[in-house]
C-alpha cells in the first residue's frame, strides 16, 4: 500500500526537528503512557503487529500529516478498539461513561512487563517451501507491487525500490508475511532476503555508482529474477 506514510526517497517538504527527550527517551510524559497503553491493549491478542501498523497507514491523509508520532499511534489504537468492539465510540468521546471492568486473569502484572518486552515477539517461522533465490543473484523488486490478498492492503515493500534491481547479499529465515498477517489471513511465512541496491539505481543522481548503497530485507514474493 502506497500512502501518505510511504515517504522514503521522496523530497522532504518540511524541516526535521530534533528534540531532547523530556523523560528518558520520551519528549513528553504522555508519550510513555501512549506506548504503555498500546502495548497493554495489544497483549489482549485481538490483533497483531502488522494489523496495528496497517491501522496507522489507514488514517485519513490530513490527520496523518497533522498528528504527531504518538498521536498517530493513539488515533489508530482508538480505531482498532472500536472495530474490535472492545470500546464504544461514546466511551472514547465521554470517558466518564466507560464501564469499570475487572482485569482479565491473563493480564500481565507490572513485575512481568520487563521480561515480556525483552522477549519480544519473534516472527521467524518454519516453512517447507524451497528458496527461489540465492546469494549473489540479481533480483528486481516487483513493480507494481500490490498486496495480492487485499486491494490496497498492507505491504512492507517501500515504493522507492519498486522496479529497481539489486543483489541478494544474504538469505534469512522465513518470517511471517505482513501482507497476509495484517488482514488476519494467516501468517503464510516466506523467506526473507537482504538485498543491496546502489544509490544510483534507486535515484539515478546524487550518488556515485558503487560507493553508496541501501540494504533492504525483503520477503520473497516482493522479488523477481532480474
Amino acid at each position: 500500500m502506497s500512502g501518505v506514510h510511504d515517504i522514503g526517497g521522496r523530497p522532504c517538504r518540511e524541516p526535521v526537528h530534533l528534540t531532547e527527550g523530556g523523560e528518558g527517551v520520551f519528549e513528553q510524559g504522555w508519550h510513555a503512557r501512549a506506548l504503555a497503553v498500546t502495548l497493554a491493549v495489544g497483549m489482549l491478542g485481538e490483533w497483531n503487529l502488522d494489523a496495528s501498523r496497517h491501522a496507522r497507514e489507514c488514517l485519513a491523509e490530513d490527520d496523518y500529516r497533522s498528528l504527531s508520532y504518538y498521536e498517530i499511534w493513539m488515533a489508530a489504537l482508538s480505531n482498532l478498539l472500536v472495530r474490535s468492539e472492545l470500546v464504544r465510540k461514546s466511551e472514547l468521546s465521554e470517558p466518564g461513561s466507560a464501564e469499570d471492568l475487572p482485569l482479565r486473569a491473563s493480564a500481565p502484572r507490572a513485575n512481568q512487563i520487563a521480561k515480556i518486552l525483552n522477549r519480544g515477539s519473534p516472527t521467524a517461522r518454519e516453512t517447507a517451501a524451497t528458496r527461489r533465490f540465492r546469494v549473489g543473484q540479481l533480483v528486481r523488486a516487483c513493480c507494481p507491487h500490490r498486496n495480492r490478498f487485499v486491494d490496497g492492503g498492507h505491504t512492507r515493500l517501500p515504493s522507492y525500490v519498486r522496479g529497481r534491481t539489486g543483489k541478494i547479499c544474504r538469505t534469512r529465515q522465513a518470517h511471517v508475511l505482513p501482507d497476509s498477517n495484517a488482514h488476519f489471513l494467516g501468517e503464510q511465512p516466506e523467506y526473507v532476503y537482504s538485498v543491496q541496491f546502489s544509490m544510483s539505481e534507486l535515484w539515478q543522481s546524487g550518488a556515485e555508482h558503487g560507493v553508496d548503497e541501501v540494504m533492504l530485507d525483503l520477503w520473497e514474493s516482493y522479488l523477481e529474477p532480474a
